[in-house]
């Protein structure tokens, strides 16, 4: 009877348990819910990362991701063992570009720009140190309100308010910068301004997906062009016009600090459907027209290149540009030469913006015009990562190149004209489909382990070792971009993410990359440990992943696990809170995930976000 009585007392106490178990679950799934909902802690949002198949309450223990939208008042202290972390920076390295150095820059020469251009310190010259975020940093807006409004907090620089005062560029409003929109040669509104493009321009229908701003000013036409399904590269050199590029990430718009002068641009041949410069201050007409012919190698055959500005239409504006009109003139007789003998035929030209179309073969329009000896390049257009731009035209001598691309999305998913034209070795159509099969899979278990990828909490995504830019596709939405980075030592395959209607760049992760800190909220890197293994220090890319990435930015790394236990050893000296798991297929496959967060801190403070 005794035994009776005690198992009896035991199932109660086992039903009480998990009474409590589920009530426990139920009210923290609410409470995160409310967070969700705008009703709590200002913006607030709860992150929960849970492991492969758990239950609600399995969170992954050690992972917090409070977003802090009240500076030094959110901050708790560090949880677990104690470990001899790198030490922050100092204040003054807050907004610090290692490549894009001021004072550094001044150093060089200035003809061709080349100040201007990526100039990396050395090993010995490398900080290790974390970059502070400033006081009262917070979370940006989500999009669409990102685009029209940033935390002055976050970028906390008047200059441009003043300067660009009458074009409509940015408005200081209280705590935060407003952007109407405008632009130099767009006051009323890059809207009616995309209108007017789009009159001539197939935008609506998907004919045009990628996009280059070259010297974007805050990048509002960028910001425009997204709402139609374009996707924009736009850059800007770090210069007198304090933050354009940080401003315009900070929107959530992409774009890299970056200048046409002597090197070619860090994109591959064929890649955009447009160009555009509005008053973008680029000499287009001079060097023998080395900068067209450098736009002409990045413009795929049957793009649009537009220059809205000066010297378009010179003879009603001279006097307000306050230049000499020989000298207006002049310039723009070299920019119809040079597009002559590129094959770029104008197809319009009204006010003060002209619209140039690549020709889809240009080789049959060279062979009917009576032009200069043109000089072809000999080199591959690829192969551009601190080469030298060449005052030669791109050939076109690709089976790819008279292939009009399918309309996005369509284009997503369909074959690309690199792969079937058989121009990347050893990659057949079968092996490009499988491959996003797998990265369909992939991006499903990040979904379960991380619950608000696609919630609209992360805008600025990058992909540091993107391949044929699986990942970024398996993720595509409206809420979200990737910039698909293709490092220098990998299979070169940039070609065809553009030819998907994504965007990228080349890049070298023993070097810091082209943008400010804090300008991405999630970072994503398959088999990057791997690849750069006695190539350079771990240590150093991880304190640029920790420079780029916000406070509270989450990271998922995919790759060997005796690889990312070396990694996950150095993350316990960074303010991360790290957990690695198992592939999603079980734990005999050797490749792991090790997913962590950026804790919240600011400069000045001893202390940062840490589970609870």
């Amino acid at each position: 009877m005794v035994t009776k009585g005690n198992s009896g007392d035991n199932r109660t106490r086992s039903s009480v348990t998990i009474f409590i178990v589920v009530g426990l679950c139920c009210f923290f799934y609410l409470l995160g819910a409310w967070q969700r909902s705008g009703f709590g802690k200002g913006d607030s949002i709860a992150l929960e990362m849970t492991t492969k198949g758990g239950a609600d309450c399995n969170l992954l223990p050690n992972l917090n991701f409070e977003t802090h939208h009240s500076g030094d008042a959110g901050i708790v202290g560090a949880s677990g063992t104690k470990v001899e972390e790198f030490k922050p920076c100092t204040a003054r390295y807050t907004d610090y570009t290692p490549c894009h150095d001021q004072k550094r820059a001044m150093t060089f020469p200035r003809h061709d720009m080349i100040y201007r251009e990526r100039h990396c310190p050395p090993q010995e010259q490398k900080l290790k140190c974390l970059i502070p975020a400033p006081k009262g940093y917070v979370t940006p807006f989500s999009w669409p309100k990102s685009r029209d409004y940033v935390p002055f907090a976050n970028a906390p620089y008047k200059a441009l308010t003043v300067e660009k005062a009458i074009q409509n560029w940015i408005q200081y409003e209280g705590d935060v910068f407003r952007f109407p929109g405008g632009g130099t040669q767009f006051p009323q509104g890059a809207d009616a301004y995309i209108d007017q493009l789009a009159s001539v321009i197939p935008i609506a229908n998907g004919t045009v997906r990628t996009a280059l701003d070259t010297g974007c000013g805050v990048a509002s036409w960028g910001a425009y062009l997204w709402k139609r399904n374009v996707i924009t590269m736009s850059f800007a050199p770090r210069d007198n016009h304090e933050a354009q590029v940080q401003f315009a990430l900070e929107r959530g718009v992409p774009a890299i600090v970056g200048v046409l002068g002597s090197i070619k641009m860090p994109y591959p041949s064929k890649a955009f459907d447009m160009a555009h410069c509005s008053r973008c201050l680029i000499p287009w007409g001079s060097n023998d027209g080395k900068y067209m012919m450098e736009v002409d190698r990045v413009l795929r055959p049957g793009g649009f290149w537009v220059l809205s500005g000066p010297p378009i239409n010179w003879r009603n504006n001279y006097k307000s540009w306050q230049r000499p009109k020989e000298d207006l003139e002049e310039e723009q007789r070299n920019i119809e030469e040079v597009a002559k003998l590129l094959c770029w035929e104008k197809i319009s030209e009204s006010g003060e913006t002209a619209i140039w179309q690549k020709k889809l073969n240009p080789e049959s329009c060279r062979a009917t015009e009576d032009s200069p000896g043109v000089t072809y390049c000999s080199q591959d257009p690829d192969d551009v990562w601190y080469k030298n731009m060449e005052k030669c035209v791109t050939p076109t001598n690709s089976k790819a190149e008279d292939v009009e691309y399918k309309p996005f999305p369509e284009r997503l998913y369909a074959i690309p004209p690199r792969i079937a034209s058989g121009s990347i070795p050893g990659v057949s159509a079968d092996k490009y489909m499988e491959d996003n099969r797998q990265w369909k899979k992939h991006v499903n278990a990040y979904k379960r382990i991380n619950r608000i990828i696609a919630s609209g909490r992360y805008r600025n995504i990058m992909d540091m070792n993107a391949g044929f830019g699986g990942f970024a596709a398996a993720l595509d939405s409206p809420k979200l971009w990737v910039m698909n980075v293709v490092p220098t030592l990998a299979e070169n395959t940039l070609g065809v993410i553009y030819e998907r209607g994504l965007i990228g760049i080349y890049h070298d992760w023993c070097e810091a990359f082209s943008t400010y800190p804090r300008t991405y909220d999630l970072i994503h890197a398959n088999g990057l440990f791997s690849l750069y293994k006695d190539k350079c220090n771990f240590d150093d890319i991880l304190l640029e992943m920790d420079r780029i990435l916000r406070p509270e930015g989450a990271v998922i790394l995919r790759d060997e696990v005796d690889v990312l236990m070396k990694v996950k050893n150095i993350i316990g000296a960074m303010r991360w809170d790290a957990k690695l798991i198992d592939h999603e297929d079980g734990p005999l496959v050797p490749e792991k995930i090790l997913v962590a967060v950026k804790q919240y801190w600011v400069v000045g403070s001893n202390n940062s976000t840490s589970s609870r």
